[in-house]
């Protein structure tokens, strides 16, 4: 993007982020929570993990979507029984964080009003995203019980094809072929229309391109790219080219860098710098208003210098050095999120 900052100390650059860092919402839409999340086996407040509240608190990181995941299985009617357990479980698990275990320090969100009033009485705070469609089957109905719980976002497949479109990354292991669907099913685009109709926000990280390009055209709302990268800088399956980046933006919609080493260098052993590089780049092809970030810490996210919630300065830091004003800051730090739950809850009203 952005002019890089001449004529400026190390002392002067650090006391400007530090003023920005402590004026805006860092908020990241992808922290993953395990099984036994929220009990005695892993305190919300200090268990050895890349996000806790007190790394929160410490590294100026405001709020995050905690993030209800199922892998992908066989589609067996077991199998999806399971997936829907354990996706309440984990519902549960961030609710008992918020309701019980440290309600004076973080609190669950619902929308987007109740993000910035949570915020305005210095309280962390908690959003809820849904990771892999898997988690409702083939049942319709269990998406409104899903919001109900608190899911502002699904992404509708993982690794492995799904019923409702084909992933970027197939599983043979389940009889996947490169392609089963050839894109969103038409099961995928009653899923879109009912999210639409719920405000929950379309997340199309994971998802092949075809099925993305599907689901982005067929949201009537914007969608979110929860944790993707760039492509033309890192050639992955998982990451998102140009023309899913453009059709993203006529969308409306939001793509939140995420801080993943495969996905910013091929190899791995990503830097914070490189990082940044994928958010230039996306900010000079789509526009400040459409891109985000986001660490997927939990989930194997984590890089030379974001490499927990305590280090969450340091991208500010590093967004400073680069140019970036504080109202640009602001957006790509959980602005252009908060925008689009708006957006999707005028949608859902409109049904």
């Amino acid at each position: 993007m952005s002019l890089s900052v001449t004529g400026a100390s190390e002392a002067d650059l650090i006391a400007r982020a530090r003023a920005i860092h402590d004026n805006v919402m860092a908020l990241d839409t992808h922290v993953d929570i395990p099984l036994n999340f929220a009990t005695s086996e892993h305190d919300p407040a200090n268990a050895e993990a890349q996000v806790t509240l007190d790394a929160m608190h410490g590294g100026g990181l405001d709020a995050a979507f905690f993030i209800v995941y199922v892998g992908q299985q066989e589609r067996t009617e077991e199998n999806y029984r399971k997936a829907r357990a354990d996706a309440v479980a984990k519902f549960d698990a961030i609710h008992r964080m918020t309701e019980y275990m440290y309600p004076d320090q973080i609190g669950l969100a619902d929308t987007a009003a109740e993000v910035r009033a949570l915020s305005a009485q210095g309280k962390l705070v908690a959003l809820i995203g849904i990771e892999n469609g898997f988690a409702m089957g083939k049942d319709l109905s269990l998406l409104e019980d899903y919001r109900e719980r608190g899911a502002r976002y699904m992404t509708l497949v993982h690794n492995g094809h799904n019923d409702i479109g084909d992933s970027a990354q197939p599983r043979p292991q389940f009889g996947d072929m490169d392609t089963e669907h050839g894109g969103l099913s038409e099961f995928g685009y009653e899923v879109v229309d009912e999210l639409n109709r719920l405000g929950i926000l379309v997340d199309i990280s994971h998802v092949s391109r075809q099925t993305m390009l599907d689901a982005t055209r067929a949201s009537k709302a914007p969608v979110i790219a929860s944790h993707s990268s760039v492509t033309a800088l890192t050639d992955h399956p998982r990451n998102m080219n140009d023309e899913q980046m453009l059709a993203l933006k006529d969308n409306g919609g939001v793509m939140q860098i995420v801080a993943f080493n495969p996905y910013i260098r091929e190899g791995g052993d990503a830097t914070l710098e490189l990082f940044v590089d994928h958010i230039d780049y996306a900010v000079d092809l789509i526009g400040i208003d459409h891109v985000g970030i986001s660490s997927d810490f939990g989930g194997g996210g984590g890089i030379s210098g974001w490499s927990n919630a305590s280090e969450t300065f340091n991208v500010t830091l590093e967004l400073v050095r680069r140019g970036y004003s504080e109202d640009s800051i602001r957006k790509i730090w959980g602005a252009n999120v908060l925008r689009i739950l708006e957006e999707a809850e005028r949608v859902a009203d409109s049904y």
